[in-house]
Order: structure tokens, then sequence, then C-alpha cells
């Protein structure tokens, strides 16, 4: 881990993106921001806790409901599946088709809990990191917690502002599945908060916690 140095007003050293190291801290005045670069260890996620800000770069995979079916379906049937999973993140959303001269279209969050079912036998088999909105089951929390992985949220509403970090993409399967095909993102500093991490706390729950 490398913590990164920022001046005094809280912001980032220029030296920072071209820093050969995979898991980067930025203090600033008031939050700390965890620079996590694909794919991801265990060492990687497990400092992390609720409600902390990461920014993630690397490469990412969108995959939605029918995918997560498509993919458990040939885990079941003992088949090899078209993407890797250990380290990997997957984006729970489908993006708009792109503009002239854009990578991509507006790429916002969906709601997670249609993936819930899938995703305890993904983190089983490696997946360390999810993107989405809304809260999980319980089932998945404690999946999360039993297999180290964690839960973050994208911003919602904000798909076209999401585009922005997406620096390039490609489906890699089921393309007959228009925007809801896996794709690769190259993505570089996409901005999340953690909501649920290894050791079970819930950033939603605490949150509803404090105000009642």
């Amino acid at each position: 881990m490398k913590e990164i140095p920022v001046d005094g007003q809280g912001t980032v050293n220029p030296a920072m993106p071209g820093s050969d190291y995979k898991f980067q801290v930025e203090k600033g005045m008031e939050k700390t921001v965890y620079h996590l670069k694909t794919p991801l260890s265990q060492d990687d996620v497990e400092p992390l806790r609720a409600g902390d800000m990461v920014t993630i770069s690397g490469k990412i995979y969108t995959a939605r409901d029918t995918a997560h079916k498509r993919l458990v379906s040939l885990l079941d049937k003992n088949q090899n599946i078209p993407i890797p999973l250990k380290g990997q993140v997957f984006y729970y959303a489908g993006p708009s088709p792109a503009a002239p001269g854009k990578v991509i279209g507006a790429v916002g969050p969906t709601t997670s809990y249609r993936m819930d079912p899938y995703a305890p036998r993904l983190l089983e088999l490696g997946l360390k990191g999810m993107i989405g909105k809304g809260k999980r089951s319980k089932e998945v929390v404690d999946a999360m917690v039993k297999y180290k992985g964690i839960y973050m949220a994208a911003i919602g509403g904000a798909g076209a502002l999401l585009a922005r970090s997406v620096k390039g993409v490609r489906i890699v399967a089921y393309e007959d599945l228009g925007p809801e095909a896996i794709r690769e993102l190259v993505v570089e500093k996409f901005p999340a908060i953690i909501i649920n991490d290894t050791v079970g706390n819930d950033l939603y729950a605490d949150s509803q916690n404090r105000s009642s």
C-alpha cells in the first residue's frame, strides 16, 4: 500500500497518476480516497470499510441479471465461462449507445437485487467487487464476509458523468443481449463508495440506524 502525498489544500500530488503502486491512498482534508487497480486481491479489499470512497482503474465487466443467469448455468454444468472471475469487478449496468466520437454512452448503475441469486456463487469463485445501486440480500452480505468481497455503489442518475471514466469498451460475451451483453470496460478513476465490506458492515443499514 502506498500513501499518496497531497498538498495543503487536500489535492492529489500530480505524480500520482504515473505511480506503479496497485493500491493507493489519497488523504485529503476531510476524506480518504482509496485508489484501486484491477484485478483486486484480498489484501486490496480487506482494509476497506463501508463508507470509504474509492476510485477504480483497470478492467471491469458489465453484467446484469440475464448474463449472470447464463454464467451460473455454465458453472452448474461444470463448463468454462467466457470471462475471468478471480479478482474481477462486475458493474451492474447496461450502457446506452455511444454518440459519435464517444467511447460509450451513459453507463449508470442498475438495481443490484436482481443479481443477488447469483452473487454468492461468483464470490465463491473469486469475484472481488460488485458495483450497482441499492441494498443486497443477507445471503450476499454473508458471502462477502466469507469470501472477502466488497459491494460498491456508483452514483445513480449520473450515467453520462460516469462515462467519462471509461476509456475503452468491447463486448466479450452474449452479444445477443444488446445493452445487457457482457462488456469489458477499461476505466480510469471510476468513482464509487463502499456499501458492504469484508467484515459485514452495511452503509445503508448504518445510515438508517443513525437516522432512527
